[in-house]
């Protein structure tokens, strides 16, 4: 196999969560672009339905499904619906995912399991959809977007239920990456640092802290998560399953 083919993802299924906006929609798109089939999952469908055109307008098939991640029958429907419209399923980037801003000692039970719910029950309800339809293949590639926030305490902001439920996408990661290796199917999770997003914009304030706290002196940039997704989605990491691809600037090396 010649080293450019080693990341030739062209033909191949793929399905992303979250995919309306943000991240998820940088990294839809950005599989489109290597030539994949792309499903669209998201809670809101006129966002969803946006990026499937934009999709579209590349020359590939774009699918938006609307659903919510903390939904079994939901993410089932989504997933079998994948199958019915594209053919198969080969790549699962998993990317849904919330954050609040709360003092632990403040945090109602209901907004500990709003973020837990989505960023970790949901990633779990995505992987077992996608096992499921990988295992009788025996291939695929499950992408899993966790966050720095599973390796610190991020400060100054208070988010213990955020970092537990990514800290949760790590190990779940690595649990299913052992059980389903035997079919061939690997399963990995990218650790963005500080991107910049609407979510995060969201607490700009923040940036004067966050900035001088990355040696590269900067957020990146959604755009700069593609090729860690795609060498994960492509046969360049064949013999790569259960790693946490930190892409970060540099922050977690401090």
């Amino acid at each position: 196999m010649s080293l450019s083919s080693l990341f030739d993802i062209a033909g191949r299924k793929a399905l992303v969560t979250g995919g309306g906006r943000g991240i998820g929609r940088v990294l839809a798109l950005a599989l489109a672009e290597a030539g994949c089939n792309v499903s669209i999952l998201g809670r809101h469908s006129e966002n969803i339905e946006e990026v499937a055109e934009e999709i579209r307008q590349l020359g590939r098939k774009g699918v938006a499904l609307q659903a919510d991640v903390t939904q079994k029958d939901q993410v089932q429907k989504a997933f079998a619906d994948t199958v019915k419209e594209l053919g198969g399923l080969d790549i699962c980037v998993n990317n849904a995912g919330v954050c609040t801003h709360i003092k632990s000692e403040e945090m109602p039970e209901e907004d500990w399991d709003y973020v837990v719910d989505i960023n970790l029950k949901g990633v779990f309800l995505c992987c077992h959809a996608a096992g499921q339809l990988m295992i009788p293949q025996r291939r695929g590639s499950i992408i899993n977007i966790a966050s720095i926030s599973a390796i610190v305490a991020n400060v100054p902001q208070a988010q213990a239920h955020y970092n537990a439920s990514k800290a949760g996408v790590v190990m779940l990661s690595k649990s299913l990456a052992v059980e389903w290796a035997q079919y061939g199917i690997r399963v990995n999770s990218i650790s963005p640092g500080y991107i910049k997003t609407a979510m995060t914009l969201q607490a700009k304030h923040l940036f004067p802290i966050w900035e001088p706290l990355t040696p590269m002196g900067r957020l990146g940039e959604p755009e700069e998560l593609r090729g860690a997704m795609i060498y994960l989605a492509s046969d360049a990491s064949s013999y790569m399953t259960g790693h946490d691809l930190v892409v970060d600037g540099g922050y977690t090396a401090r």
